[in-house]
């Protein structure tokens, strides 16, 4: 868990919510710094992934969202932005419905309502069985870094940030990461998203290959008032291009935050 302080005690909490199969610090690592200038950053292994959570219970993404509402009341923040890539979008939707006491803002990055039909279902279980690999102790540091490329699809050469991430993943429970992909096939936020009564954002990712731009629109679209930063990057863009990403991310997050506290100007 990450609880990085921001420019002022006062600042606005911002609590980060990973993707699939990766880790806060794989996902987010690359943003932590631009945030901490205007938030305090909080970040979290969601159930199964990284150092989170390990339950004998099968892996519910209603769960997820508990376990931020649990960390949150623990450390005594009252009010966050929800900020969520990837299936940290699902979890980020749903600890608004399940806990609006806590959420004052959203942010939903390379996400959508729902992931279901048949085309993203194979996504799905194609990612399901590599990240399933990564976390088997049978594979070797080199062809996990090489399973990590593909994973993310990086583009990044021999970059040591995929050992790096290599190792992050390693520890991930390979039943869990089989669980959650079944669980994202099934969420479904359609019925009710269009009730979130918050500052909102949502961040598009204009070359995504695994969460089809038309659903993240449709995302927008729905939400009331969401404000909208499009990134000329894919799935993967936090991690191959922070310099496109992490600006729009900081935007998004200033505006979610406009209900929680006043946002401070940038410390340089």
């Amino acid at each position: 868990m990450r609880d990085l302080p921001g420019p002022s005690s006062e600042a606005p909490v911002v609590l980060l919510l990973h993707g699939w199969t990766v880790t806060a610090d794989v996902n987010w690592s690359t943003s932590y710094l631009a945030l901490q200038r205007r938030f305090r950053v909080l970040a979290m292994d969601h159930r199964g992934h990284g150092r989170g959570i390990r339950s004998l219970r099968p892996f519910r993404l209603e769960d997820c969202a508990d376990d931020a509402a649990a960390l949150c009341h623990e450390l005594g923040v009252d009010r966050i932005v929800a900020c969520g890539y990837s299936m940290g979008g699902p979890v980020a939707q749903l600890l608004w419905r399940r806990h609006r006491e806590l959420v004052g803002g959203l942010v939903l990055c390379a996400t959508g309502r729902h992931f279901g039909n048949d085309p993203q279902r194979a996504r799905i279980l194609a990612i399901s069985l590599l990240g399933a690999s990564l976390a088997s102790r049978a594979v070797s540091p080199l062809v996990r870094a090489k399973l990590v490329g593909r994973l993310l699809d990086a583009r990044i050469g021999d970059d040591p940030r995929l050992a790096w991430a290599g190792d992050q993943v390693r520890v991930n429970d390979p039943g869990a990461i089989l669980q959650a992909g079944a669980a994202l096939a099934s969420f479904d936020s359609r019925p009710w998203i269009g009730d979130v009564d918050v500052p909102s954002s949502v961040v598009i990712t204009t070359g995504d290959q695994v969460v089809a731009v038309n659903r993240q629109r449709d995302l927008a679209t729905a939400i009331p008032e969401a404000r909208v930063e499009e990134v000329a990057g894919g799935h993967s863009v936090v991690v191959e291009a922070p310099r496109l990403f992490v600006p729009a991310l900081t935007r998004a997050c200033t505006h979610a935050g406009t209900g929680l506290a006043t946002v401070l100007p940038r410390r340089e």
